[in-house]
């Protein structure tokens, strides 16, 4: 194995927090004594700020604290897209982000574990530094609520929710802090019954078929969201953490599947039920320790941290074609389970002319094991597959940021070294043996003209990695003649881009041009001797590029509104694709909120995008619409009711033809809904010092 100098992360900054302090009424006998006991001074926090581009979201003050999960609170923000299967996260015109937790890189899985009433802000973070992994074009950072005094605070929220179904989501939060030695806990229980539903229609000229389907789930969820950690200060400088979060997941859920399919001179429609069960669990520690070696006035971190993740999916097809009887198809028995295991080092130095250099090691390992185990009732036999995955990576770091004259910079390079091993057991496919080496370079200047107004330029190369699940060999059973399939042969992506701003008091106008190279898309594989079309994840050429991004705030008395305005224009490239002109279109975004007499909250707002066309792929407009209503009740109990996707109008369409095949995919997501949210919250911590420290530096791909 080639150790070469390498790659990723560094923590960022935490944002320290002050909690709002509510005074005593006086009485006559405080109003005789000489003594000051306390001095409060307000001011009303907006719930959105911007600099550069870059927007923060005060969650806890706001309607967004008693949203029931963090993936519902992020879909309401500027920007973010949540995807169908809820298991994805993209930042319009810069895709999937990286996820920060207090400055610590983790998953959805670890947003999952988190309670909403423990966050403190959400920050968006469009031009990330060097001092973040090179995995990532966008970040979400999110900051948790924070304290110091010896106290506690618990919280209990309750949250029912009316979409198609009816879900309950009942949370539980606790902190405590004695001394040194600080806890804070978590549970979650929720209760989901998702509706999905989507259909395809396609068409393969070489092969003379003409199909569609139509495929709609009931699913009935249980999980079981839980986090944990004890934090210990052995003086002002150092500190020791132990921390695991996890979340466990088990459905059932009936898949419904109407197939009209066309084979030359044969009509075949047929109805496909499958009885499906599915356990997904996840699992995560770390360990870290931080000291300030005073000899050399540095700052050391050193951090330990393991993952587990598995997944169990088992399925019982059976077809009725064209209205006869049910007959026993398949049974389906797959199973995948990923472990992963990191290290890192970290060292931070402070000079007197304001520069900072940060270094810095990291250490990953990562092994997967997939195996499938599928029964044809037709043939009377089974197919056994079984698929082993290694990865090892090693990375390190140099970044100098400070400030010369009156210009902020920041510069740095990553070097990662990849070393990939991965082979069938009954080697039918040869193996896949991968070492290569990459430098990111990051760099960022920052100009003042005056006190209101500055310009931003910023470069930066990264890389997008496919997550570990996506290099299996699970596939999902549509129909006879329709799979969801993953790709083992899926490589990551590398990303140029170069962007300028200009701040204008809080208001933005952001140039971007970027260029990605082997960029992930789906794209079909037809098996011309069993007639089976399967979707899978695979390298494009590339994608180029352009944004202008217009973040308006404005306030006005009771009012505040925050709107974001993105024209992009992209194109997408690939020999396997039929290409068309590439069209712009325009994301639009608009927050509007009201304070109302009585500490009532109302907000308004809308999001939605215009027909979007890069020369491949072809989606149609949305635009959806959400409304709050907010009530405090004294200090302990606040109560919000939610309207979500007022006109229903969540949907996504998508028009492409990939290897000589056509096809027409539409979406419906569950997305109308009405909740009504109850928290009760008592007891009191001010300034934590609890502190994480994520050393997984990939951890975002287990899932």
């Amino acid at each position: 194995m080639n150790y070469l100098p390498l790659k990723l992360l560094i923590t960022i900054l935490l944002f320290c927090l002050s909690f709002m302090a509510n005074a005593q009424n006086e009485t006559p006998k405080d109003s005789i004594s000489n003594e000051l006991n306390e001095v409060v001074i307000s001011k009303e926090k907006k719930m959105f700020t911007n600099a550069n581009g870059n927007v923060k979201i005060d969650v806890a003050n706001s309607v967004y604290s008693t949203i029931p999960n963090p993936i519902d609170l992020l879909s309401k923000l500027p920007s973010v897209q949540i995807g169908s299967d809820r298991e994805s996260i993209s930042i319009v015109g810069k895709g999937n982000p990286l996820i920060y937790i207090d400055g610590q890189k983790g998953t959805i899985t670890d947003l999952n574990a988190l309670s909403v009433a423990d966050i403190k802000t959400v920050e968006i973070i469009k031009n990330p530094s060097s001092k973040y992994e090179a995995e990532g074009r966008a970040v979400i950072l999110i900051t948790r609520k924070v304290s110091k005094k010896d106290s506690f605070k618990t919280e209990i929220s309750e949250v029912a929710s009316f979409k198609r179904n009816y879900n309950n989501y009942l949370g539980f939060n606790s902190s405590f802090k004695k001394d040194k030695l600080e806890w804070k806990a978590n549970f979650n229980y929720n209760l989901r019954n998702p509706w999905e539903n989507h259909s395809l229609e396609y068409e393969i000229p070489k092969a003379s078929i003409v199909s569609n389907y139509d495929v709609t789930a009931n699913s009935r969820v249980k999980e079981y969201v839980f986090g944990g950690g004890v934090f210990y200060k052995i003086n002002e400088d150092d500190y020791l953490s132990v921390n695991i979060n996890g979340k466990m997941r088990n459905d059932t859920f009936d898949i419904n599947t109407f197939t009209f399919n066309q084979n030359q001179s044969q009509v075949n429609n047929v109805f496909t039920f499958s009885e499906n069960s599915s356990a997904k669990n996840f699992l995560n520690s770390f360990i870290n320790y931080s000291k300030k070696i005073k000899a050399i006035d540095t700052k050391l971190f050193i951090g330990f941290q393991g993952s587990n993740y598995n997944q169990h999916l088992l399925s019982l097809v059976q077809n009725n074609f064209n209205e006869t009887d049910f007959k026993l198809s398949q049974n389906r028995d797959q199973k995948f389970n990923v472990d992963v295991f990191s290290g890192r080092i970290d060292l931070e130095k402070k000079f007197k002319n304001e520069v900072t250099l940060e270094y810095g090691g990291l250490y990953l390992k990562a092994k997967s094991k997939s195996n499938a185990d599928i029964f044809d009732f037709e043939e009377g036999k089974s197919e056994v597959s079984d698929y082993d995955f290694k990865e090892e990576n090693l990375a390190a770091y140099v970044q100098f940021s400070g400030k010369l004259k009156k210009i902020d910079f920041s510069f740095g390079l990553r070097t990662e070294n990849t070393n990939v091993y991965s082979k069938f057991k009954a080697q039918v496919l040869p193996s896949i043996d991968k070492n290569y080496t990459n430098l990111f370079p990051k760099a960022d200047l920052t100009i003042p003209i005056d006190s209101t107004k500055s310009i931003n330029v910023n470069y930066s190369k990264s890389i997008v990695r496919p997550n570990y699940s996506s290099l299996s060999q699970i596939a999902t059973y549509i129909n006879p003649y329709f799979l969801y399939g993953s790709s083992i042969n899926l490589g990551p992506a590398f990303v140029d881009e170069l962007s300028s701003s200009f701040q204008y008091r809080d208001k933005t106008l952001k140039l971007s041009y970027y260029q990605t190279k082997d960029v992930t898309n789906p794209s079909f594989v037809f098996n011309e001797e069993t007639n089976v079309l399967m979707i899978t994840d695979i390298n494009f050429k590339r994608e180029r590029g352009f944004t202008i991004d217009f973040t308006l705030p404005f306030t006005y008395k009771f009012w505040t509104t925050t709107n974001s305005l993105i024209f992009v224009k992209s194109k997408v490239e690939d020999d396997t694709a039929l290409l068309h002109p590439s069209k712009p279109y325009l994301y639009y975004y608009s927050n509007n909120t009201f304070k109302l007499p009585k500490d009532f909250s109302f907000v308004f707002s809308f999001w939605g995008t215009t027909k979007q066309n890069d020369g491949i792929f072809e989606r149609k407009a949305n635009f959806v619409v959400d409304m709050s209503l907010a009530k405090t009740f004294g200090k302990n109990w606040s109560c919000t009711l939610n309207y979500n996707d007022i006109f229903k109008a969540t949907s996504y369409t998508d028009t492409f033809t990939v290897n000589n095949v056509h096809s027409k995919f539409k979406y419906l997501v569950d997305a109308n809904e009405i909740s009504i949210a109850v928290r009760y919250s008592f007891g009191k911590i001010k300034d934590s010092e609890y502190k994480q420290k994520s050393v997984n530096e990939s951890e975002n791909r287990i899932r």
